[in-house]
């Protein structure tokens, strides 16, 4: 079918990306492992394109809506969007967000480069306050690791009746979750690391642009800065991509039940589930109790990142750089694809 926009997004995920039907061609397109290119076509070098990259540039522009630039980490993606905006201008950030945006908004803002305007992102009237005379507004959506929604075609309306280019971080959501472009953003932000790629072994980040000329700013500044994806990454985040609406199906499964669960469970003061996703927050008594839960779960992965197969936790107030708005006895449980009754019989046991 060559209209994709007659496809669901489940079978987009596993039909975009795909090399030609020739016969005896593979059905995947393989790894291209190469430095140099033969002149007079459109790569010429590997720093300006890869065939790795452009399947799993394919596949994600698809379900997104619009054109996909891959980067070699979510950190080269998010620099790669802060590159739009010109020195001297605002940038309009959630107060709580992921930590590395936050710290090189923070370290941009010290060298004088542009300012940041923080805003309590389910506050969308203090939002729309913020936009005039900024030049981005960025929106994370559900934020990390507060799990905070923002009204993002209210704000992405906003900014653009102001003349703002907007971006929405849509890692916890994913595009089978959440499509920004279609609710007025102008880019979408993705650490596939997490949920697209899915296996926690591969760091990989991607911008989609709803506009061409956007997308060509992007391109260009990875193929000067060199923030490119090796082929593998690229290859391993487009075969994890393939089967994200079958794991998120049973990791969604799995958090939603889990937080019915923990809301009558001993020690939590509050569960933060924002109704969608893969991700929940637990808040206990104090740094102490919460860290005793960590130490005692053993089916769980006490680790940092998020989005895999397997379910992973952590105090997010072990990090010294992490908000003081959030709780000191915050957890966050990325939620895999285990039995639910293997997860919550570690999990509640850990907490009783």
């Amino acid at each position: 079918m060559s209209d994709r926009t007659a496809l669901r997004p489940e079978t987009i995920a596993v039909s975009a990306g795909r090399p030609p039907r020739t016969p005896d061609a593979p059905t995947s397109t393989p790894v291209t492992f190469a430095s140099a290119f033969v002149a007079g076509g459109e790569i010429e070098y590997a720093r300006y394109g890869n065939p790795s990259w452009t399947a799993l540039e394919d596949a994600l522009g698809a379900l997104e809506g619009g054109t996909c630039v891959s980067f070699s980490s979510g950190m080269a993606a998010v620099s790669a969007v802060l590159s739009l905006v010109p020195h001297g201008g605002a940038v309009v950030v959630p107060r709580h967000a992921y930590q590395g945006t936050l710290a090189l908004l923070d370290t941009e803002a010290g060298s004088g480069r542009f300012e940041v305007r923080r805003v309590d992102i389910v506050d969308a009237d203090a939002v729309e306050a913020a936009i005039p005379g900024a030049a981005l507004v960025w929106l994370e959506s559900p934020t990390n690791p507060a799990l905070e929604i923002a009204d993002i075609a209210r704000l992405a309306a906003a900014a653009r009746a102001a003349g703002v280019l907007s971006v929405v971080d849509s890692t916890f959501a994913s595009p089978l979750l959440q499509r920004p472009l279609e609710l007025g953003a102008d880019l979408v932000v993705h650490s596939a690391t997490k949920l697209i790629a899915g296996h926690s072994d591969v760091v990989l980040g991607a911008v989609v642009a709803g506009d061409d000329a956007l997308a060509d700013r992007i391109r260009q500044h990875r193929s000067l800065h060199g923030a490119i994806p090796g082929p593998m990454e690229a290859f391993l985040t487009l075969r994890g991509l393939r089967t994200l609406s079958v794991r998120l199906e049973r990791a969604e499964s799995n958090a939603r039940e889990l937080a019915r669960r923990l809301a009558d469970a001993p020690g939590v003061v509050e569960v933060r589930d924002p109704g969608f996703g893969t991700v929940l927050g637990i808040v206990l008594e104090d740094a102490a109790a919460a860290d005793r839960v960590v130490d005692r779960v053993q089916l769980w992965i006490p680790a940092t990142s998020l989005g895999g197969v397997e379910s992973t936790l952590e105090r997010r107030r072990r990090w010294a750089t992490e908000a003081p708005t959030i709780p000191e006895g915050l957890i966050r449980l990325s939620v895999g694809i285990e039995h639910i009754e293997d997860l919550a019989d570690d999990l509640l046991g850990a907490l009783r």
